[in-house]
């Protein structure tokens, strides 16, 4: 679906073209200039070709950050290879599902990481997937892998056009599906991203998420186009996070707004060096952490917009505007060849500014399928060939705003309802920390809301929610249940932990059904 590349551009390596002789990355102690990584891949390309990989073939790779993930990368598009990252936080099941769909001819694992025994699993899931030749073990991975013995390819043997790298969807509901973009596509965003964050040569970029993960990734390589430099962690920690900025006068930092809240938090740490922090919203704290990072750094912390279908960094706000505005989830596309629209969710039918429907997306940057699901890419595409992100929001001006996943809105007496809306309004009482809202859609009630909520007070009850709700809500607007709750199911994703709402939405639905039926007794 991404367009073709332009003549001009000749190979993905280009990205490292621009100051050869500095940094490209830093990990746990190990480094390697931009021309070392380069002739490395090349070396390790001639590698996969004595394996019997060539154009079209697909590789799995298994390892957390640093050098050979990088090395595999630019070695898979010497060749025009598809490289499929599984996430080191996946165990079997999760990890095989992936494999599975990519059916690869190599595994690369590191044999133990984190206290597990990666190298036994993938064992086992090779025997399970015909397609899979050989695993292979990678003791070092923070390093480049020492491939001088073979034959270095130094020709591209790939094009721009082939694929070369797929981001997992959430798989919060299901199993996550792998979302593919080509050489180009992946190059070009990278150059459009280190323009739109002003990334400069020797630029350090603290890399605190994961290269599986499409944010992580993006924050990586267009560090490496703008000429800068990668800090890999492989494992995260707060304070390590902090003490790695201020060593390295780090300038570009990406993650979930209470990530970065974390990291400023550090004492005797100082991050001013930092220049741009963009976030994704996971907790609902945009505003408030926002505001804190320039009352107290000086840090102009902005909102960002993106998907592993579309690439991270997509969208944005502008670094120049006031706290409020640079808080709003989505932004301004960061590029003129990516366009969006907001459109009916049931009619595709294009909205005007400001009315709520599903922002859809045509260009560049939008993915070529999902890997082996041709039902799945034909379902994500109106018929006029915008992509259907799934996404709620609206258009004000040449922005975009992000608002929820279309599958958490509620249908709330045929008004379509956007639950970060009563969830915000529920945080303003005083005694609740925050909360969740999801609804059950009863056969005859449709859909009913329920208000998950973490309280701060044990004297808060249901009633006085209820008031609270009914004095500042459109009645339509109020929840019918409200649950008290410790926490909120979570899964790790590559960005942080994300609610799964699915599990709230089945709670729900006990709640309701046995509130109903309870009501009908009486």
């Amino acid at each position: 679906m991404s367009v073709s590349a332009p003549s001009a551009i000749t190979s993905f390596g280009d990205l490292l073209v621009k100051n050869p002789a500095d940094m490209a990355f830093e990990c746990l102690g190990a480094q390697a200039t931009r021309w070392q990584l380069q002739q490395a891949a090349d070396h390790l390309a001639g590698y996969l070709k004595s394996l019997g990989v060539k154009r079209g073939d697909t590789i799995c790779v298994w390892l957390p950050d640093g050098g050979v993930w990088l090395q595999l990368l630019f070695s898979c598009a010497r060749l025009g290879v598809l490289m499929v990252p599984i996430s080191t936080r996946f165990r079997q099941e999760e990890a095989l599902h992936v494999v599975k769909t990519a059916n690869p001819k190599l595994i690369f694992v590191q044999p133990e990481f984190v206290n597990y025994d990666y190298w036994a699993v993938a064992q086992e899931i090779a025997q399970a997937v015909p397609s899979v030749e050989q695993v292979i073990a990678i003791e070092r991975p923070a390093e480049l892998w020492d491939a001088s013995a073979y034959e270095a390819i130094c020709v591209d043997e790939g094009q721009l056009n082939d694929r070369l790298c797929t981001f997992s969807t959430s798989g919060t509901t299901g199993n996550p599906k792998l979302a593919v973009h080509t050489q180009w596509g992946i190059f070009h965003h990278a150059n459009n991203v280190a323009i739109f964050t002003t990334v400069q040569p020797g630029d350090p970029s603290l890399c605190a998420l994961p290269l599986y993960g499409v944010l992580g990734f993006m924050q990586a390589f267009s560090a490496l186009a703008g000429g800068g430099y990668c800090i890999f962690m492989q494992t995260f920690n707060t304070i390590r996070a902090a003490q790695l900025i201020e060593q390295h006068q780090a300038t570009h930092f990406y993650g979930g707004e209470g990530l970065f809240d974390d990291v400023m938090s550090v004492p005797d740490c100082s991050v001013k060096s930092l220049k741009v922090v963009g976030f994704a919203e996971f907790a609902g704290r945009g505003l408030e952490v926002t505001e804190k990072a320039w009352r107290e750094i000086g840090v102009p912390m902005t909102a960002l917009y993106g998907s592993s279908e579309c690439f991270s960094i997509m969208a944005g706000q502008p670094r120049t505007d006031d706290c409020s505005a640079r808080a709003v989830p989505g932004g301004k596309p960061i590029t003129p060849e990516i366009a969006f629209r907001v459109a009916d969710i049931d009619t595709d039918v294009v909205l005007p500014e400001h009315e709520r429907g599903e922002l859809q997306f045509r260009g560049y940057n939008v993915m070529n399928e999902y890997l082996n699901n041709p039902q799945a890419t034909a379902d994500a595409f109106t018929q006029d060939g915008w992509f259907k992100s799934g996404d709620l929001g609206y258009r004000y001006g040449d922005r975009l705003a992000y608002l929820s996943r279309i599958k958490d809105t509620l249908r709330l007496r045929g008004y379509l309802v956007d639950p970060v809306e009563i969830e915000e309004f529920l945080a303003r009482h005083p005694d609740v920390k925050d909360a969740q809202v999801v609804a059950y859609r009863h056969p005859e009630r449709g859909d009913v809301a329920v208000a998950f909520v973490r309280k701060l007070a044990d004297s808060l009850n249901d009633h006085a929610l209820h008031e609270h709700c009914r004095a500042g809500l459109a009645n339509y607007k109020v929840p019918s249940y409200f649950v008290f709750v410790d926490d909120y199911p979570r899964k790790e994703g590559p960005n942080g932990l994300k609610i799964l709402k699915n599990k709230l939405r089945d709670s729900a639905q006990a709640i309701v059904i046995h509130a109903i039926e309870s009501e009908r007794k009486v």
